[in-house]
């Protein structure tokens, strides 16, 4: 067998984009290990270390042939009926395919014959010499390139003037290296060779000649400045992040945020952590603005002190590393100041009118075509949040857990009152300056214009949290009042969207729909809120005013599909899952606690042969038609069996039912295991379809007693293995 050799490919390219390089490098080094397995040249799994920096792709691939071996091939070529005449001889027909192959009729003797089920065919079985790796690897690069989920491709022209080319970016280097010996390929232009560039400013050597393919990331690091690797740059800012936070004292921290540190990860690459600052009287202006203002403008790291409040001090990742970084310093907090002085003069105009006098600019502002601008839409966010509010408080007044300042009705109308207010103001600052620079606050910043015109705290919180939760994660509204919001604006979504027809599509979801259901379903689960699903969307309806199509029934079930892949990554088994929701459960609140009961059931040793037997019942129903109604009549019931089967009915139903009604669906379950064995004895001694009518339609009810007893908590029948 060939030796094997570790390979090094490198694209040396002008800077790549950063958000999209992470991906990029993953890509170009997974293509070209695949590649080279495909045609034998590395194992399927062989060791594989991807490169990416802001300049550079490269992938380090363990285990590479010199040339791939040869293997047997089995070509199928005709019906010996048609390939060979009555006297043996080879057919036109055949000697041409044959000279097709590189063969002639000196192969006709040795062609193999098989027979398919229909026919004898011939097969023509040769040896096919494995490919070299330069061979091998060019075809691979080419495909890595032309695999690489490039954002934007941009055309240049070679050096001879005359050439174009496609690519990411303009790519000035070509690495191949197997072992120690360069691999004769070539791309986008470019010969391979073994020379690579370093750092633009801080290389000690340019350029960095390579010793062979295993000193390559050593090599750039040394003499070239640069750390390869991705996720050991990242893990280096990291570091020096953290190092430059703790020197400072008093429990300060750099701001977390992995998409900041991965981006910023793709811009530098020898990273170089600086402490900077800022003049301490921007704190007046609210955090998030001035937080959102550093990472997205300059891709700076905030520090926070060990409230979590923002202090005036914020960390650069330089990519030069300075005797002096005073000049570097300077430089950062020169750029930095004029961004917080836009954030404080929008703060500062914004707060010069009320919420309440922006609301009328509303509708202005297109939100769909079909759907109108966002003042009709606020209109139909109030009327549903006080459906919602109304049947919420009046729930919770019952369960003594109302949120208020005052007790009872007076309560529940101020409540009330500040859901009103908060669904009339809450989209009022996207028509502010501050949102409309930064839309990312939106929501946030009408929530600090709130607590300025003096309006109360549920108000404020209600403003600020009606997004949430905005990703998986996050925390949801902190009130009531700003629950009944956030209900209130996701479900307009969900009902104006699906009663369009504007429905997601694949991965395409323009109007966070999929995001939408799950804060919904998140709200009523956690925060264990007495509301019935299919009330909630068949209630938003009458808020559009006949102008759209009542999608209720389509997007319960897109609520139930998003609410089964929820609880699947919670941990409960598909059938777990399907056994609960088959039942199509309004209260959502209530789903973990049917779940639990679910799980508990499923360890009984009666489960299994109950599930079965439940079945087995559904099946029987299914058959009888919709006609069977769950009333028995005793004086029909003729064998012992079906006699029992009652009399446990009898005893066991009115307290599991009891149970249930206390919400202990648990032990709810438990009680009616008990029937396994008159159920498998009715089974066992009793013809259901009897040839009497009566008896029939008796033992029918019977089991429609039993199927509806049994299925409170959950289809059982959806456990059977």
């Amino acid at each position: 067998m060939t030796a094997t050799s570790n390979l090094l490919v490198e694209l040396f390219v002008e800077e790549l984009p950063p958000k999209a390089l992470q991906k990029l490098g993953d890509a170009f080094a997974g293509v070209l290990r695949d590649q080279l397995a495909a045609q034998g040249l590395a194992a399927a799994g062989a060791p594989l270390t991807a490169y990416a920096s802001p300049r550079r792709l490269a992938a380090h691939i363990e285990g590479v042939l010199a040339q791939a071996p040869d293997k047997a091939v089995s070509q199928k070529l005709m019906p010996v009926a048609v390939g060979l005449a009555a006297d043996g001889q080879p057919t036109p027909a055949l000697l041409k395919k044959l000279a097709a192959l590189g063969a002639d009729a000196g192969a006709v003797p040795g062609l193999k014959r098989v027979h398919d089920g229909k026919a004898e065919v011939l097969y023509y079985e040769s040896t096919a010499q494995g490919a070299t790796l330069a061979q091998g690897l060019q075809k691979a690069l080419d495909e890595a390139i032309a695999k690489l989920p490039i954002p934007k491709v941009m055309r240049y022209q070679l050096e001879d003037g005359w050439t174009s080319v496609h690519f990411v970016r303009p790519a000035h280097g070509l690495v191949a290296l197997h072992g120690a010996a360069v691999v004769p390929v070539a791309a986008l232009g470019l010969a391979a060779g073994n020379a690579t560039q370093g750092h633009r400013f801080e290389a000690a050597v340019q350029p960095v000649v390579l010793r062979d393919a295993d000193s390559y990331a050593e090599q750039l690091r040394a003499q070239g400045a640069v750390i390869a690797g991705f996720a050991e740059r990242r893990a280096e800012i990291a570091r020096q992040l953290r190092a430059a936070a703790e020197k400072l004292g008093g429990g300060v921290r750099p701001i977390e945020d992995d998409a900041l540190l991965d981006e910023v990860t793709a811009l530098v690459e020898r990273p170089n952590v600086l402490v900077c600052q800022f003049e301490q009287e921007f704190l007046a202006v609210p955090q998030e603005c001035l937080i959102l203002t550093m990472k997205a403008n300059q891709k700076y790291f905030p520090l926070l002190d060990a409230e979590g409040r923002l202090t005036h001090r914020f960390l650069v990742v330089s990519n030069i590393s300075p005797q002096d970084a005073g000049a570097v310093i300077q430089g950062n907090e020169r750029v930095v100041r004029p961004r917080l002085a836009d954030a404080k003069f929008f703060f500062d105009q914004d707060r010069k009118k009320t919420l309440a006098s922006r609301v009328a600019q509303l509708s202005k502002v297109v939100y769909h075509n079909q759907l109108g601008s966002q003042g009709e839409r606020v209109e139909r966010v109030r009327a549903i949040a006080k459906a919602i509010g109304q049947q919420l408080f009046a729930a919770l007044a019952e369960r003594h857990e109302l949120q208020g300042t005052q007790d009872g009705e007076i309560a529940q109308d101020w409540l009330l009152t500040c859901v009103d207010n908060a669904a009339l103001l809450a989209k009022a600052d996207l028509v502010t300056d501050m949102v409309g620079e930064f839309p990312e606050l939106q929501g946030i910043m009408g929530g600090y214009y709130a607590v300025n015109d003096g309006l109360p705290d549920e108000v404020a919180h209600a403003i600020e949290d009606h997004y949430k939760p905005r990703f998986a994660g996050d925390e949801l509204p902190r009130e009531n009042v700003g629950l009944v919001v956030a209900l209130a604006d996701k479900i307009e979504t969900l009902v104006g969207m699906f009663g369009i027809g504007n429905l997601p599509t694949g991965d395409r979801d323009p109007f966070a729909l999929r995001r939408h259901a799950l804060g919904v379903i998140r709200m009523l689960m956690e925060k264990d809120l007495p509301l019935d699903l299919g009330a909630l969307l068949a209630g938003a309806v009458p808020a559009f005013a006949g102008r759209i199509d009542d999608p209720s029934a389509l997007l319960a079930d897109f609520v139930y599909d998003r609410l089964a892949g929820a609880l699947r990554e919670q941990g409960y088994s598909p059938q777990e899952v399907d056994a609960v929701l088959a039942l199509r459960p309004q209260r959502l609140a209530l789903v973990e606690k049917q779940l639990a009961a679910v799980r508990a059931f499923s360890a009984l040793p009666e489960s299994q042969a109950l599930a079965a037997a439940n079945k087995r019942v559904s099946n029987i129903l299914k058959k009888a038609g919709g006609d069977v109604h769950a009333h028995v009549n005793p004086e029909l019931l003729r064998e012992q069996a079906e006699q029992d089967l009652y009399a446990a009915l009898q005893r066991f139903v009115p307290e599991a039912d009891a149970q249930f009604g206390r919400g202990d669906y648990t032990a709810s379950l438990q009680t009616l295991a008990v029937l396994r064995a008159p159920v498998d004895a009715f089974f066992d001694d009793v013809m259901v379809n009897a040839e009497q009518l009566d008896l029939r339609l008796n033992r029918l009810g019977l089991l429609k007693t039993l199927h509806e007893a049994m299925n409170r908590v959950a289809d059982l029948s959806r456990l059977a293995a």
